[in-house]
């Protein structure tokens, strides 16, 4: 999944390449009254400057959101980058770096308020974050205007930083951007609750088996949250998740459950699944869990790694109808609140999910 391309009154905004990594440097790299405001801090190098596109790039294959380059819709001029950035330890981040010269003329707004959009009309995200230095009073300025509210402080890249949240439900209503490309007609959806069978039988497409674990004749757990995705008003995928005091080493520990994420066949091979499966976890940031788990095959551990998740060594188990069970599952932990991995056992104190 490549990412959209979002059209704004005055701007053009495309996922970054590689190949911006030139623009990228001579409008926010070589800028130092714009560097010393970022968490990266100066550098003056355009190896840099390929390093930061190569991580964008790698952020948009991994979550199906990120960083945009911000051109002028006229004149196509690089303005700067603005977009999404998920960190593990904090969750999603609006962030802007814009040229001196395109700045206090709105840009780092116009093109915040489109990600807002992204982030709330499309991915269907919980909450977005953004994290400025205590002086930087023109970033403040920006957030404050794109309803951001003051969430307290937080130390990011060993940097004492002031935090502010926007909230979906205190969004401010504007007219969405024009968005095209081929991800441009993907839209998530948040229900609580479990899902719905219909739903679940209509994406497995007559599969009868589309996890690979009926055989393991397991009753599971019902989801407490369900995201659906949508292209064409067509459901193409869906997962759920729950949350419950499990216990890590005997340690009592919040965690989300995370079920699998189910893809449409015809729609398979086009990064959803990976989308859903960062927002979801965003969702579980939300419902307050400290650790995301997830019970899946073995042959799915090197994609759930590359993910960000770690693999789970020790013993674990759950209930089942006629008592505890160890898990014939491969266990893959994603960690939000810093937290170690288990050294002895993890027993999720329920049915599997």
């Amino acid at each position: 999944m490549h990412g959209p391309v979002v059209r704004t009154q005055r701007l053009v905004m495309e996922p970054i390449r590689r190949e911006d990594s030139n623009d990228l440097f001579e409008a926010v790299v070589s800028q130092d009254s714009v560097m010393r405001w970022l968490a990266t801090g100066r550098a003056d190098s355009r190896s840099a400057a390929e390093a930061m596109c190569d991580d964008h790039v790698a952020h948009w294959a991994r979550n199906g959101y990120g960083d945009f380059a911000v051109r002028d819709a006229t004149s196509n001029a690089f303005l700067g980058r603005v977009g999404l950035r998920n960190r593990a330890g904090y969750g999603v981040d609006l962030g802007f770096a814009i040229h001196p010269r395109a700045q206090g003329r709105g840009i780092a707004a116009e093109a915040g308020r489109a990600c807002l959009d992204l982030a709330f009309r499309r991915l269907k995200l919980p909450a977005v974050f953004a994290f400025v230095l205590p002086g930087n009073m023109a970033s403040i300025a920006v957030l404050r205007r794109l309803g951001a509210q003051e969430a307290g402080t937080v130390r990011s890249s060993g940097l004492h930083c002031v935090r502010y949240r926007f909230d979906p439900t205190v969004y401010p209503a504007a007219e969405a951007p024009a968005v095209q490309g081929s991800d441009s007609d993907l839209r998530l959806h948040y229900a609580p609750g479990p899902g719905d069978r219909e739903d679940t039988a209509a994406l497995c497409d007559g599969r009868p088996d589309p996890f690979g674990i009926n055989g393991l004749g397991l009753v599971w757990s019902d989801k407490e949250h369900t995201l659906t995705a949508f292209r064409d008003s067509r459901l193409v995928a869906s997962t759920g998740l729950l949350v419950r005091e499990m216990a890590f080493d005997g340690a009592p520990r919040r965690v989300a459950g995370l079920g699998s994420v189910l893809v449409h066949p015809a729609h398979r091979s086009r990064g959803i699944a990976r989308t859903m499966i960062s927002v979801a976890i965003e969702h579980a940031r939300e419902a307050g869990a400290e650790t995301v788990m997830l019970l899946c095959r073995p042959e799915l551990v090197p994609l759930c790694t590359q993910l960000g998740w770690r693999h789970v060594f020790v013993p674990v188990t759950f209930r089942q109808p006629a008592g505890p069970r160890p898990c014939p599952l491969s266990t893959m932990t994603y960690d939000l609140a810093d937290l170690p991995q288990p050294t002895v056992s993890v027993d999720l104190q329920g049915l599997p999910f």
